[in-house]
């Protein structure tokens, strides 16, 4: 069978996609392969600098795309609602809305509403902006919401909601579980409350293991260790390519999970890969959508 590639997106002429984290790694290699096929692209950057940078070398790679900034910090609600208001003014309508940034192995901080940072960033922040965006997506034919998690939802995660901001001890490393397996329980219970509707889907991806700058804030043993393994990492462009086939291959459905075909999924092209069985939880996912309606004070439309 023939390896998904970039040169598969179909025609994205017409098509209006918000990217988070866009201006580096996943989400710059995303928002340039988009940008190459038509799609016009709004940057969604907490850093409008290295937004613009990233804008700028899009345009060098595709002369004549379709790139606009667009400030967001998910680290804060108030951003996040400045932001979804602004893009609902220019917009009528939106067909993809990739939910990539994120942020891994912190130190212990929170977020300028108290949420632990990585909770509070790669998983509330999310729930909000999606949920402030959706009716711009539903009435759009094809439209999609699709999420990045990584391998770590299944490495000492759990949804731990007697201390869902970790104020009784913190492990870096069990909080970016707990925070990438709330990734796909939100795709799901977000499918399943999207069956109703023809038209938009939610789907998930993960890139595997690749050099991004996501690893900027790993300890120095893990940074140690990063080094040592890095040379069997794919570059950026690869570890997009799942994102890429959630986002735009015709055939995907919804509550798909796309990552690397190769060993232990952490490199390779993208195909439809399964996830762990908590994030299949259906209690699990009510119950986070739940609380994190309550936590964020946004209610879905669906």
């Amino acid at each position: 069978m023939a390896k998904w590639t970039a040169a598969d997106i179909p025609d994205q002429n017409g098509r209006v996609v918000v990217i988070t984290g866009a201006n580096t790694g996943l989400g710059f290699e995303t928002a340039a392969a988009l940008a190459e096929r038509g799609a016009h692209v709004v940057l969604a950057v907490r850093n409008l600098d290295k937004g613009k940078d990233a804008e700028a070398l899009i345009r060098q790679r595709s002369p004549g795309a379709s790139v606009a900034l667009q400030e967001l910090d998910l680290t804060s609600l108030d951003s996040v609602r400045t932001a979804a208001a602004q893009l609902r003014s220019e917009h009528d309508r939106i067909d993809l809305l990739v939910n990539n940034a994120g942020v891994m192995w912190t130190p212990k901080s929170t977020t300028k509403d108290g949420f632990e940072l990585q909770f509070g960033t790669n998983h509330l922040g999310h729930f909000a902006f999606t949920g402030l965006l959706l009716d711009r997506l539903l009435p759009v034919a094809g439209s999609r919401v699709v999420t990045v998690s990584s391998l770590g939802h299944r490495l000492r995660a759990d949804i731990h909601f007697d201390d869902l901001q970790w104020e009784h001890g913190y492990s870096r490393v069990a909080a970016y579980g707990q925070s990438k397996l709330a990734n796909l329980l939100f795709t799901y219970e977000l499918q399943r409350r999207l069956a109703s509707q023809p038209t938009t889907i939610a789907t998930a991806a993960h890139p595997g293991g690749s050099r991004t700058e996501l690893t900027r804030n790993l300890p120095a043993w893990a940074a140690g260790l990063t080094l040592l393994v890095e040379p069997l990492f794919q570059d950026a462009a690869m570890g997009a390519l799942p994102t890429l086939r959630a986002a735009s291959d015709p055939q995907a459905l919804g509550g798909q999970y796309f990552g690397p075909d190769g060993f232990a999924q952490g490199r390779g092209y993208p195909k439809v890969v399964g996830s762990s069985r908590k994030s299949h939880d259906v209690g699990t996912q009510k119950r986070l959508w739940n609380v994190s309606e309550e936590l964020t004070g946004v209610v879905f439309p669906v």
